[in-house]
């Protein structure tokens, strides 16, 4: 708060107090009052003035200086009116006062739009769960009447379960902690698991899988978040896989305080210039609009999301037209941080 501002705000008052003063001069100059009663009266109220002038813009500036200062220290700035202390002059009052009926209307406007976030997305899980249903009932009757047709039609209806599931996890995905669960699990079964669940598209595909990890290796997960971040990989290679050359490579390594899994491809890759954005929600690249012009670029959002909030690194690596490298880099140590 610079002074120069202060007394413009104050100028229609000081016009006023000059005169007042030029008026109680001119009636002491009339009255022929002894010069040093005239000096004193004067001298007195400017004096008084300028005192008055001078507290007035230090209490204003020392407040507005914390206020702006709390301001750009704080995170969550809605709550500044919290932090700030009592002003000792009106208008610091009526402006923490205001700023306190704002944030709590505001904190009131977030809770209604909150709850009703909420309610929806326990309707859409509870959607989910009830579509699951015929889902499950179709793919049994496909099985008992298996022909071309209902083959074709078991194909789609993996699709839809796959969306159903991505859809579901999506929704959960800012509630983690409520459905997550960590504890010791054999990486082999979570990779055989996830290769299982896509072998209708993997066998019609004709593409060869390439599994390299002991039986004895274990990581610390939750094992149904992480069938779901492999299984959005693993579809992610079979959807980009080249013709010629149809081939999934799934390795791991252990290190001192880590595990490296490693999901290679021979897919058609990633453009240079687009690596860094493909965990971006939405973000579906040249090839999303080229070869797969259905993709949502859901997927490898929702993977860094969740690898982010259980403590996994995520990296790809990749090289236009010649494939694709996914790492999973999940934690050993003694301590374990999510």
């Amino acid at each position: 708060m610079k002074f120069s501002v202060f007394l413009k705000e104050k100028i229609l008052g000081i016009v006023i107090n000059i005169i007042v003063i030029m008026t109680i001069e001119f009636l002491l100059m009339i009255n022929n009052y002894h010069i040093f009663i005239k000096a004193y009266v004067i001298g007195s109220i400017i004096l008084a003035n300028i005192i008055i002038l001078g507290i007035e813009f230090f209490c204003k500036k020392n407040f507005y200086n914390n206020l702006k200062r709390s301001i750009e220290n704080l995170e969550n700035k809605y709550l500044v009116a919290e932090i700030i202390k009592e002003p000792n002059f009106i208008e610091g009052r009526i402006l923490k006062e205001t700023l306190e009926e704002t944030d709590k209307s505001m904190i009131e406007n977030v809770n209604k739009y909150k709850y009703l976030l909420e309610d929806y997305k326990e309707y859409i899980e509870l959607w989910i769960h009830e579509i699951k249903l015929p889902i499950s009932a179709s793919k049994m009757i496909v099985e008992n009447n298996k022909n071309e047709t209902t083959k074709s039609i078991d194909e789609e209806l993996d699709k839809i379960e796959n969306y159903v599931e991505q859809a579901l996890f999506y929704a959960r995905s800012n509630n983690l902690e409520k459905d997550y669960y960590i504890k010791k699990n054999k990486l082999n079964e979570i990779i055989n698991f996830v290769i299982k669940k896509n072998k209708n598209i993997l066998i019609q595909e004709k593409i060869k899988i390439d599994i390299d990890i002991d039986d004895d290796l274990e990581i610390n997960t939750d094992d149904k978040w992480c069938i779901f971040i492999l299984n959005q990989i693993i579809q992610n290679s079979i959807k980009y896989i080249k013709e010629e050359e149809k081939e999934i490579r799934i390795s791991a390594k252990k290190k001192k305080e880590m595990i490296i899994l490693c999901i290679e491809d021979t897919g058609i890759g990633i453009k240079e210039n687009e690596l860094k954005r493909v965990f971006q929600k939405g973000f579906t690249g040249s090839n999303g609009r080229i070869i797969n012009k259905k993709s949502t670029g859901i997927g490898l959002y929702l993977c860094k999301k969740l690898c982010d909030k259980m403590g996994i690194k995520i990296q790809i690596e990749s090289i236009y037209r010649k494939g694709t490298i996914v790492k999973l880099i999940f934690p050993n140590g003694s301590f374990y941080e999510v």
